[in-house]
């Protein structure tokens, strides 16, 4: 994944294939009411690793545009009205969020679904904190803390209050999640995995006894789907890549920071885990122990089982990088650095595994 660490997401380098300029500048032209963007110039936004992200800029400004991948497209993912339906509907919550401008669905207005939202100034932190930025340990203290600050207060968030009272079927999620994920395996593997299917029927056969209170879920929330503030470590300013976005239990979203989550200790198996650098692992940044506890202060949830949802964490993300090497196999990908994503998914695989040996599972 090319970095993106020191800047509003960067800019890689142009190229704009699925978002092509004569395409996208009269869509944004009739519904920015501004002629300039006819003659906008389109780059693709690197480090997305589902729907893609291109920076559109004219003499007008520069804004985000969001479409589904090229190619082959699981099914249920990749829903951009809904993406675009609870970025919008967070607007007026706490929750940082981009201000959306326009939506359309394929074959209305463009061949592709796409949403436009502002783009909004600060740091992408993927491969490690910006030089000069939150060097200090009581400062990367800060950004850790309002990451998890960020994601109880979204899971705070009244559901019916903002518009979004039907997003999802609460009832039941996690039970109905391991099922979907095993599906998307079953869509996307070349070739059996036994240890995956271990993980996979040791989820199913220790579910949560009592779910949480269903709230907004986020689907894939971690540090380098968040933008920092520029010079104000500990302030986020936004949250980004809501397309798995729903209404569920809250705890799957702690469960997949924490398997994102870098430890300083963290051993052989969970080192060969982790698919995204360990930026949390520098000194200051709380630890997962750390993370779990603040989060159930904040949120007052019961996390006694959020060893299970970690576990489900791995699964998912195991399964996610399946998808995408499908996708890179079959020539679908736009960008550069998604070769190696397959090689995540047995080490993912024996983390979720090791996490769930604390259930004493069968597994």
């Amino acid at each position: 994944m090319p970095d993106t660490s020191t800047s509003t997401p960067d800019v890689d380098r142009p190229l704009s294939t699925g978002c092509e300029p004569e395409v996208i500048g009269p869509f944004l032209a009739r519904h920015l009411f501004d002629e300039r963007w006819l003659e906008c110039s389109v780059s693709l936004i690197s480090g997305g690793y589902s729907n893609l992200t291109y920076a559109v800029h004219c003499g007008a400004g520069e804004l985000i545009v969001r479409r589904p991948p090229l190619g082959h497209i699981l099914p249920t993912a990749h829903d951009m009205a809904r993406e675009y339906r609870v970025i919008s509907a967070l607007a007026d919550t706490p929750v940082p969020v981009p201000r959306t401008l326009a939506a359309t669905e394929a074959g209305e207005e463009l061949d592709f679904s796409c949403f436009v939202m502002e783009r909004v100034v600060g740091h992408v932190c993927r491969h490690r904190l910006p030089a000069g930025y939150a060097d200090e340990p009581s400062q990367r203290r800060a950004v850790g803390d309002a990451l998890i600050d960020v994601l109880a207060d979204l899971h705070k968030v009244d559901p019916e209050a903002v518009g979004l009272g039907d997003f999802g079927r609460p009832e039941g999620f996690m039970e109905r999640q391991v099922r979907r994920w095993s599906k998307q395996w079953d869509a996307s593997k070349f070739e059996d995995l036994p240890e995956l299917e271990r993980l996979r029927d040791g989820l199913a056969a220790r579910l949560p006894r009592a779910e949480q209170p269903a709230a907004i879920v986020h689907g894939d929330y971690r540090l380098d789907n968040a933008i920092l503030h520029p010079t104000a470590p500990g302030r986020i300013v936004s949250i980004l890549d809501w397309e798995l976005s729903t209404l569920g239990d809250p705890l799957s979203d702690l469960g997949a920071l924490l398997a994102y989550w870098a430890d300083p200790d963290d051993d052989e198996i969970l080192l060969a885990g982790r698919v995204v650098p360990p930026v949390t692992e520098a000194a200051g940044f709380p630890n997962r122990a750390e993370v779990t506890q603040r989060y159930a202060e904040r949120s007052g949830f019961d996390l006694s089982e959020i060893d299970w949802y970690t576990a489900f964490g791995y699964f998912k993300i195991a399964v996610i990088c399946q998808g995408i090497a499908h996708r890179v196999a079959g020539g679908s990908m736009v960008g550069d650095g998604f070769d190696h994503v397959g090689g995540n998914v047995l080490p993912l695989t024996q983390a979720g595994l090791r996490v769930l040996e604390k259930l004493g599972s069968a597994a």
